[in-house]
C-alpha cells in the first residue's frame, strides 16, 4: 500500500491519481480502436475520454462533498487538496452527462457511444479500485480472518477505530478496530469482477445489437458492486442495504429494461418486413 508516490515541491503525486490516469489511458486506447473499427473519426475517442474524465472527476468530487458536507465544511481546503474523497457513482453521473454532450457534438447516437464506452468504462473502474487499494482511501471491507485479509496501516484516511468498522447485531456500523485487525480487501474483489465484465463486453462488441453492451454493463457492473457491498463498511440506509446497493439495483433495473428493448427490436423489424412482403 503506497498512498503517496512522491512529492514534487508543493505537488503531491498520489497512487490513486496514477491509477486514474492509467484508467483514462486504457479507455482512450480501447475507444480509439472501436472508432476505427466502426469507421468513426478517432477524435471522438479523445474528446470523450478528456471530457468524460473532467465530468467524472467533477461529479465524483461534488457527490462526495454533498454526502460528507459537515466534514468538508470544517476543512474547506480539503475539497481541493485531499487525495481521497471521490465517489464513483457521482463520477458516473458526471461522465454520462459529458458523454451525452460529446455524442451530440460529433453527431453520433448516444446509445451507440455508450455501447462503445461500456468496455472501456468498466476496465477503468478496475484501475480505479486498484488505486483505492494502494491509497487506502477507506474502501476496504469488514474485519476478516481469511488468509488474504489485509491491513492498511498507511491508509490515507487513517487506520484506527473510526475507519475500521464492523456491523453489530442490529446492523449498525461500530468500531471493529483492534491491534492486528485485518479486513476484506474489497477493492481487489471489485477489480477482479470488473475485469471479468470487461472481458465479456469486449468479446460481445462485434455482434451485439445496439444498446446490448450498455445493458450488460449496467446489469453486470451493478451486480458486481451490489454483491461486494455486503462486505463493505458503508452504512445501511434502507432494507438492510447501503446507498450504493440501492443505486446498483437502479442500474440493474435500467439495464434489464434496455436489454428487453434490444431483444424486442429484431422481432419488430422482422414483423415489418413480413407485412411488407
Amino acid at each position: 500500500m503506497i498512498p503517496i508516490l512522491l512529492h514534487l515541491g508543493p505537488i503531491t503525486i498520489y497512487s490513486y491519481g496514477l491509477m486514474m490516469a492509467l484508467g483514462f489511458i486504457s479507455a482512450d486506447l480501447l475507444l480509439t480502436s472501436e472508432c476505427r473499427r466502426r469507421g468513426i473519426n478517432p477524435d471522438l475517442a479523445n474528446a470523450t475520454v478528456v471530457w468524460g474524465a473532467i465530468g467524472g472527476i467533477a461529479g465524483s468530487r461534488i457527490y462526495d462533498v454533498i454526502d460528507n458536507w459537515p466534514l468538508y465544511r470544517a476543512n474547506p481546503w480539503s475539497i481541493v487538496f485531499s487525495g481521497a474523497g471521490f465517489v464513483w457513482y457521482g463520477g458516473f453521473i458526471g461522465g454520462v452527462i459529458a458523454t451525452a454532450i460529446i455524442a451530440r457534438r460529433y453527431r453520433v447516437g448516444i446509445v451507440k457511444l455508450f455501447d462503445m464506452c461500456s468496455p472501456a468504462l468498466v476496465l477503468g473502474q478496475a484501475f480505479g479500485r486498484i488505486g483505492c487499494l494502494l491509497s487506502g482511501d477507506g474502501d476496504w471491507g469488514l474485519p476478516s480472518k481469511l488468509p488474504w485479509a489485509m491491513a492498511y496501516p498507511r491508509a490515507i484516511v487513517g487506520w484506527n477505530a473510526s475507519t475500521v468498522l464492523r456491523l453489530d447485531a442490529g446492523g449498525n456500523l461500530v468500531s471493529g478496530y483492534f491491534p492486528g485487525v485485518r479486513v476484506h480487501p474489497t477493492p481487489i474483489y471489485e477489480a477482479i469482477l470488473y475485469v471479468g465484465v470487461f472481458a465479456l463486453l469486449w468479446s460481445m462488441r462485434r455482434k451485439a445489437p445496439e444498446g446490448r453492451l450498455l445493458a450488460c454493463y449496467l446489469m453486470l457492473a451493478g451486480l458486481a458492486r451490489f454483491m461486494v457491498e455486503f462486505l463493505r463498511i458503508n452504512p445501511r440506509v434502507m432494507w438492510g442495504l447501503s446507498e450504493a446497493q440501492l443505486i446498483s439495483l437502479a442500474m440493474m433495473a435500467a439495464g434489464t429494461v434496455i436489454w428487453l428493448a434490444t431483444a424486442a427490436r429484431p422481432a419488430a423489424v422482422e414483423t415489418r418486413a413480413t407485412l411488407r412482403a
